[in-house]
């Protein structure tokens, strides 16, 4: 097979001389037409790096090339001109990033942006842009295409917008594909349709692609030949089946065991209730007309019973707009909702936000994102310390910082950063500030929204094991939200699943991954753990 790409002993540094941060030392590797390869690595492994340094989207001067060659297609693009750059550049190298949300123009519809594309690459006129916007959404099964050509990026779903950035990046029916993590933030459901939908355009298309991914699983779903990096570097590469059969680098062996382990904490079944809602609603009006009459309602949440108690984790899964997350915001009162909510058995649904606050520091809530949920402007310290204020918790600066460090402490962190700014902090340490700013007011409820979504997979681990010790520690009620079965399995001892607002399906998890009733149960889990659903209900790998 011919290399259509060819990279040779690429070197990427940020800044000059002492200072300077090498992100890329001596990567080599090659793309055959047609062929995908994966380029696989925990966060900061140098991969989003190496990709744009093929399309030379790196911030020149800052960050440069000290050795190192990038051919495509006979043509040399380090250092070529911009005019070269800019015939390469979305016409035959595209690419898919990672969020599609930040990725997309909010303020333009998917046809203008599609559109633009092709009016810059290939001429065409309004009409002719129109059409051609309308078969690529199509060509990427977009539901109601034509229909969406005047939506917006946030009145889609997530998955819908992902399908939206691969349909501009094939517009111009380029060489090579570049993936940079296409599936991370999305539903199981969602991953195995964005998965089946590269896989099969890539046949029909004969493009290449790159595959940047932390995501071994889904290396193993698609991709023909596999480089694992870590620390600018490329320390493994072979042939994917030989990969993950025989690792020869550590490195390569730890990422294939970081899948998150273990079994949920063992909870004392007759453990008091924390919290408990019985037929929760929570309807989001629909108002239309010059006066906003109210003719409809969006039933986010429609009808939910559930129950937690000390100790006791209960997670909730299904794909996005199932209600999941509303369903937690109802239970924290921080979304209007019908139906009675027992937080230690007081009702809370008719108390006012003076008589809530209070009940505030019982229960908390540890968010998917730390980097958007975390103030850029205040050091950690200030951070954790913002509870301790409003609830008047310690009496002066020395007895808070103690109270700080404590908590840092218990999540694996040293009392010492707390002067230091998030953005000096990877994702994974990140997120243990997130989980100590809510541990730091000794609760006894904690809402946990995709604490792990956004992390590598040994983290993911990591997280999931300090959760678990945390929960035994303080005998904490769970409510785990998550997309991800797998981390559910090992956290949660009851599940509920969700679909349209509705419990589709609640029982104790071990029965809910072993013998799932409903088909929808059956669908998630075939889509996590690549199973194989059989009659009856039970499931075999």
């Amino acid at each position: 097979m011919s290399a259509l790409l060819s990279v040779r002993d690429l070197s990427v540094s940020f800044g000059h001389g002492d200072s300077a941060v090498k992100a890329v030392r001596g990567v080599s590797f090659e793309i055959g037409r047609g062929e995908t390869v994966a380029l696989v690595g925990e966060s900061g492994s140098g991969k989003s790096v190496t990709a744009l340094s093929i399309l030379q989207l790196l911030p020149y001067p800052r960050a440069h090339h000290p050795t190192g060659s990038i051919r495509f297609d006979g043509d040399e693009l380090v250092g070529a001109p911009e005019p070269v750059l800019r015939r390469v550049r979305g016409d035959r190298i595209a690419m898919v990033f990672q969020e599609p949300m930040t990725s997309l123009n909010p303020l333009h519809t998917i046809e203008r942006q599609i559109g633009e594309i092709l009016a810059i690459h290939k001429g065409l006129d309004a009409a002719l842009a129109r059409a051609r916007t309308l078969e690529l959404l199509r060509l990427v099964r977009l539901p109601e295409a034509e229909s969406r050509l005047g939506a917006y990026p946030h009145q889609l779903s997530g998955g819908q917008r992902q399908r939206v950035m691969i349909a501009m990046a094939l517009a111009n029916d380029p060489d090579i594909l570049i993936a940079d993590e296409p599936t991370t933030a999305l539903d199981v459901t969602i991953q195995a349709q964005i998965l089946k939908l590269l896989g099969e355009l890539q046949a029909s298309l004969g493009m290449s692609m790159l595959l940047i991914t932390h995501d071994l699983g889904i290396v193993r779903k698609i991709a023909d030949r596999v480089c694992v990096m870590t620390k600018g570097e490329i320390v493994e590469q072979g042939p994917t089946a030989a990969i993950f059969a025989r690792p020869e680098h550590p490195y390569t062996r730890h990422l294939l065991a970081a899948e998150p382990k273990g079994a949920p904490v063992v909870p004392e079944d007759d453990a008091p209730v924390i919290v408990e809602a019985d037929d929760l609603k929570v309807w989001f009006p629909i108002k239309r007309g010059v006066l906003r009459r109210t003719v409809g309602h969006i039933k986010a949440v429609d009808g939910v019973s559930v129950r937690l108690r000390a100790g006791h984790t209960v997670g909730v899964v299904g794909e996005s707009g199932s209600g999941k997350t509303t369903l937690a915001l109802g239970l924290l009162r921080l979304e209007r909702s019908a139906g009675p909510i027992r937080f230690d058995g007081k009702d809370i649904q008719g108390l006012g936000w003076q008589a809530l606050r209070p009940l505030r520091r019982a229960m908390q809530i540890v968010f998917q994102d730390p980097y958007s949920s975390l103030s850029p402007r205040l050091s950690i310290g200030q951070i954790i310390e913002e509870g301790l204020l409003v609830h008047g918790l310690a009496p002066d600066e020395d007895a808070r910082r103690a109270l700080i460090g404590a908590a840092l402490a218990e999540v694996g962190l040293d009392p010492a950063m707390q002067d230091r700014y998030p953005h000096e902090f990877s994702g994974g340490q990140r997120q243990r500030i997130a989980i100590a700013r809510a541990l730091v007011l000794k609760p006894r409820f904690v809402v946990l929204d995709e604490p792990t979504s956004a992390l590598d997979m040994s983290v993911q681990a990591q997280i999931v094991d300090l959760l678990r010790a945390l929960q035994r520690r303080h005998n904490l009620a769970y409510l785990f939200i998550s997309h991800d079965l797998k981390v559910v399995r090992a956290l949660a001892d009851r599940v509920i699943v969700m679909k349209d607002g509705r419990v589709v399906e609640e029982g104790p998890a071990r029965a809910i991954f072993e013998t799932p009733r409903e088909a929808y149960t059956r669908a998630l889990i075939a889509a996590a753990f690549e199973i194989e659903a059989v009659e009856g209900g039970a499931v075999r790998t």
